[in-house]
């Protein structure tokens, strides 16, 4: 199955919080039916990165079954770390960076790789408030998340 992710964390421009995340899934039944499901959280003090992080690993760990996933974010550094293959390189180097500078939220990382495991993951960066309408919902679920203790949680991934 085809499923598309999108993405995004807010920190509200404050790296002490408070942080919130927004996911829309989307995917096609074998009828044709065009799903969704949006999935928030509400009111975390943590940094932005963090919150990214935690909007990828939720979209990933909501699949009950493996997919063919396109995992769409305005984080440039989240896809980055795939698609230039950093996470690999960090890895080799004991979780550090060039010049042996610790990476941040290993543990994060650590889930993200697991959750990714059983699907097939393509990470694509989409520039933020560029327009696209998932974007712009995966933007405005992140700031409701962040700006309240609301989570948000409609229709289940039923496959």
């Amino acid at each position: 199955m085809k499923v598309s992710i999108f993405t995004d964390g807010s920190a509200r421009a404050n790296p002490e919080g408070p942080g919130g995340y927004g996911v829309i899934l989307r995917y096609v039944d074998p009828k044709g039916n065009v799903h969704e499901r949006e999935l928030s959280q509400g009111y975390q003090k943590t940094t932005n990165n963090r919150m990214e992080l935690m909007a990828a690993i939720v979209g990933l760990e909501a699949l009950n079954r493996p997919c063919e996933v396109d995992l769409y974010s305005d984080s440039k550094y989240l896809v980055d770390a795939f698609n230039e293959h950093w996470i690999e390189k960090w890895i080799l180097k004991g979780w550090k960076r060039s010049g042996n500078e610790p990476v941040k939220n290993v543990e994060l990382w650590e889930r993200l790789l697991e959750a990714k495991k059983p699907h097939k993951v393509r990470f694509i960066w989409v520039k933020g408030h560029d327009g696209h309408p998932e974007n712009e919902r995966c933007d405005q679920l992140a700031t409701s998340a962040a700006d309240g203790e609301d989570l948000l949680e409609d229709i289940p991934l039923t496959t």
